[in-house]
């Protein structure tokens, strides 16, 4: 899923420009690139797919020339994840009604690639075997109120994977307090909105709790892989509800299954987000760019990596950002007011 216009990096990202298609660790590629990468031995660049919005196609084929241009979904308007992930359900359908999928948002940030791998090809296994439909639960390393949680029931596994539960439920962004809570039960976990499943599973799913988006998809099908399909997208998907695939299918699905996860999982949500997700200095400060010098600084981001040379000198706790001749410098606590100052 690469539809998102994610711009709270700004000045780094934009609606022109979200996140998912910057090198916003700079190491030299982007996150959709990363995750594309991520799947590298799960399945080759033919069976990848990616949902965008009509705007960012070219960016996406310009970035993964590997996959076929056909995989490349055009979204005629934003419509949230439901639609998003029903679509391309649909789509796979037509191809391969056995196909076992994995959707993934992709300007999310993983640091053990290959426990990742593992995970989602153990999680394979076993949608491969069963009607189940499964999510990746990240172990949770702080009361973090900017994600939902899903809480498992521990007290026993599926018989085919020790590693998988049951959900016992969804519950939404908490206040402090209530995550303070959450963290002290280990029976809770982030919700990192990765999902494993059959495409029969899901596509039944959506009949069963969405008819009327099922159907709008279920209509188009003889039209898919054809001329007509992106004219034909462009008249009903706006007619689709928007909502997410958590609202629409998985608070109300029966045979939902979680798999506890650590491989250093971070969605990127906040420039504190990326300065929790890097290599810091002894001063818990986080550099990216070629030539930075920090002096009596603390617990700062510096995202210079067109800057031949940045010098910081006396603070603490605050976001330096530069891109394409603008610079941002902001309290970190004060980062949730960027989009004011991007206007």
């Amino acid at each position: 899923m690469a539809g998102g216009i994610g711009s709270r990096f700004w000045p780094m990202s934009t609606p022109d420009r979200p996140k998912q298609f910057i090198d916003v660790l700079g190491v030299g590629k982007t996150l959709l690139q990363l995750t594309f990468e991520r799947f590298e031995g799960i399945c080759p660049p033919s069976n990848v797919w990616v949902v965008t919005n009509a705007k960012y196609a070219d960016v996406v084929h310009e970035q993964l020339p590997q996959i076929p241009v056909g995989n490349i979904l055009s979204e005629p308007c934003r419509r949230n994840t439901a639609p998003c992930i029903a679509y391309v359900s649909w789509r796979i359908k037509k191809i391969d009604p056995k196909a076992n999928v994995v959707v993934s948002p992709s300007d999310h940030v993983v640091t053990n690639t290959s426990e990742f791998r593992r995970i989602i090809s153990s999680c394979l296994e076993f949608t491969g075997e069963t009607d189940a439909i499964v999510t990746l639960g990240m172990k949770p390393t702080r009361p973090e109120t900017g994600y939902g949680y899903i809480q498992a029931d521990l007290s026993v596994s599926s018989p085919r994977n020790k590693e998988i539960f049951r959900v016992d439920s969804f519950r939404e962004k908490p206040d402090a307090q209530t995550a303070e809570k959450y963290i002290r039960d280990k029976s809770y976990f982030w919700n990192a909105g990765i999902f494993i499943w059959r495409v029969s599973t899901i596509v039944n799913a959506f009949r069963v709790y969405m008819p009327s988006l099922s159907k709008i998809f279920e209509n188009m099908l003889p039209y898919y892989g054809t001329p007509e399909e992106q004219e034909l997208i462009n008249q009903k998907y706006p007619d689709c509800e928007s909502i997410s695939v958590d609202y629409a299918i998985m608070e109300k699905a029966s045979e939902i299954f979680v798999c506890p996860s650590d491989f250093g999982w971070s969605d990127l949500g906040t420039w504190g987000s990326l300065l929790a997700q890097t290599p810091k200095d002894l001063y818990g400060n986080s550099k990216i760019g070629p030539n930075i010098s920090l002096f009596d600084t603390h617990n700062c981001i510096i995202h210079t990596t067109e800057e031949h040379k940045v010098v910081v000198q006396g603070l603490d706790g605050y976001i330096i950002a530069e891109k394409d001749g603008t610079l941002l410098i902001c309290k970190l606590s004060e980062e949730q007011r960027i989009s004011q100052y991007s206007e």
